[in-house]
């Protein structure tokens, strides 16, 4: 962030301390003869979405995992992706699946999403997954959800009886961000409020609260005169021009609040870590071996993280 008093909220130290985790936990597996597998599918030759899977592979091998990989071509039909995630679903030895976002314009990646075993589904997103959340049952997070409480703990940022204002409600990050912090937890158990650009006075909300996250997916929608001074500023919506980044928080803002994510570090190294803990997670479910639905510090419900990335849910 440029010249402001605001103490930054960096996602970096989170994400090595997940890792962290994560690597002894493979390790675990595979003293115990299981090879943990997170397996990804990609339809076409979108640079960007190719350039993910490459870094995703990486840090697969890096902690430990098997990484099939499944490259559809850009004609692939709707039958072909969905033959591809059911033999993905009969393969014993893929634990997690990871379908590359976005596909091509022909295909529907929601109706792929639910061929899915919701179980393999690393995203958290299949509608099994979010029902599993809405009910406090455990299951994958959605990744940026999970990212952002983990984010928040870590950094020792009180939740529990505390005004957080969600603006954006889109099914990857407002949504399911706002019922995961309206949880019965330590690091939850919040007041929240989800508001969107659909609201002609949205900053009538955003100014009171205590722990704004911005989800909207607009540049630069949230300016200093939008927040309360002193509050926690998340920004977990982005979008991009070209390879330049795009924050829906301004970082003018830094100057108002008491403690901001930076411009870059802030929710995406989380994000990428939730992802990987869900995979260690679906591997510890297939193995038998469980895990515990809570972490040290209380953070994240269920069987861990989410996937997902950058984006946001505009509005």
């Amino acid at each position: 962030m440029s010249a402001g008093s605001a103490r930054l909220l960096p996602g970096g130290p989170v994400a090595e301390r997940v890792f962290a985790e994560v690597a002894e936990g493979v390790a675990g597996l595979r003293a115990a003869g299981v090879v943990p597998a997170l397996a990804t599918v990609l339809v076409g030759d979108d640079d960007a979405s190719a350039g993910y899977i490459r870094i995703k592979s990486r840090q697969a091998a890096e902690l430990g995992f098997a990484s099939p990989h499944v490259h559809l071509p850009a004609s692939a039909t709707q039958a072909d992706l969905h033959r591809v995630l059911r033999d993905l679903n009969d393969d014993a030895g893929v634990h997690a699946v990871l379908v590359q976002h976005p596909v091509p314009g022909h295909l529907d990646y929601d109706r792929a999403l639910q061929v899915l075993d919701p179980d393999s589904d690393v995203d958290g997103m299949h509608p099994v997954n979010m029902g599993r959340l809405a009910l406090g049952l455990p299951g994958p997070v959605p990744c940026t959800p999970a990212g952002i409480e983990a984010l928040l703990a870590f950094h020792g940022v009180p939740v529990a009886g505390r005004e957080v204002v969600v603006l954006g409600r889109g099914a990857t990050l407002g949504r399911p961000l706002a019922m995961l912090l309206a949880q019965k937890r330590p690091t939850a158990n919040a007041a929240v409020t989800v508001v969107h650009t659909g609201v002609a006075d949205w900053p009538r909300y955003t100014r009171r609260a205590e722990i704004l996250v911005a989800a909207a997916g607009v540049p630069g929608i949230v300016r200093p005169e939008h927040v309360r001074p002193g509050a926690v500023v998340v920004g977990g919506g982005v979008r991009y021009e070209g390879r330049r980044l795009l924050p829906d928080v301004d970082e003018s803002c830094a100057r108002v609040a008491g403690a901001i994510t930076p411009r870059v570090g802030g929710v995406g190294p989380t994000t990428v870590a939730m992802l990987f803990r869900n995979a260690l997670r679906a591997a510890q479910r297939a193995a038998g071996r469980g895990s515990a639905e809570v972490d040290d510090e209380g953070a994240v419900v269920g069987d861990g993280g989410a996937g997902g990335g950058g984006g946001g849910d505009r509005g």
